[in-house]
């Protein structure tokens, strides 16, 4: 019998994926490209954002406004391109959106933790991926509140994920946080269905050479790919491995 690489072996059939995302689009930059190679493996993939806002302000598109049916439907059709059929939005006010900084942490950590629809104890992963923190309020939030839902504990008292990792975010090209990967996925074969994902997402699209452009997310995948010699890659920080 010939080896199995680890890629296979953390991507094997009835494995469970959790990719939490601070808002929709989020989860594609980062992880779409892992999340299409998880469904074609036959794991089970969950994806959770946390806020999609009823109305949410534009800066340098076509519409002033962007409706959160919008938002939500434009999540709904990534999803399905990657062939993601289960996945929730936890929050859709306006109140709450670019504000989750001002949430008390508990009430985050117990959404992801227990009470959310793919909570950890509902869904129990196996792999849980998180937004790496940034300048962005609502994405260092949920990053500390992911951090705190997987801390460590014995896996008899509550879910355990063996692999915690972060993954890549547009918001890092500013460099206010340093992101030094560990782990490069192969995304060779999945690569044009994270565009095509990626590209649902026309309200937040933006031209060149806007970091949130399509052809950066392209760029951004070939270049994470030349880093290990493949074709196109995802990069990501691991907080937690055990094998």
């Amino acid at each position: 019998m010939g080896a199995i690489g680890l890629g296979e072996s953390l991507l094997s059939k009835g494995r469970r994926l959790l990719v939490i995302s601070p808002h929709p689009d989020d989860e594609t930059f980062g992880c779409g490209g892992l999340m299409a190679r998880a469904v074609d493996a036959g794991c089970e993939v969950a994806v959770m954002v946390i806020s999609a806002p009823e109305a949410l302000p534009q800066f340098g598109a076509d519409e002033a406004v962007v409706g959160g049916d919008r938002r939500r439907s434009e999540f709904e059709a990534a999803m399905a391109v990657l062939g993601v059929r289960d996945h929730e939005v936890l929050f859709t006010s306006d109140e709450v959106h670019m504000r989750l900084d001002a949430m008390p942490q508990a009430e985050l950590v117990g959404l992801i933790e227990r009470r959310a629809g793919y909570a950890f104890e509902a869904f129990r992963p196996d792999i849980v991926c998180m937004p790496a923190p940034s300048y962005n309020q609502d994405h260092v939030a949920v990053f500390r509140a992911v951090i705190a839902a997987c801390r460590p504990h014995l896996p008899a008292d509550k879910a355990f994920a063996s692999l915690v990792m972060e993954y890549d975010q547009p918001q890092l090209g500013w460099g206010a946080e340093p992101f030094h990967p560990n782990l490069h996925v192969d995304i060779g074969a999945t690569l044009e269905r994270k565009l095509a994902a990626y590209g649902c997402y026309r309200s937040q699209i933006r031209q060149e050479p806007h970091h949130a452009s399509l052809a950066n997310v392209e760029r951004l995948a070939r270049l994470r790919g030349s880093e290990v010699s493949l074709a196109a890659a995802e990069a990501f920080r691991v907080r937690r491995l055990v094998l």
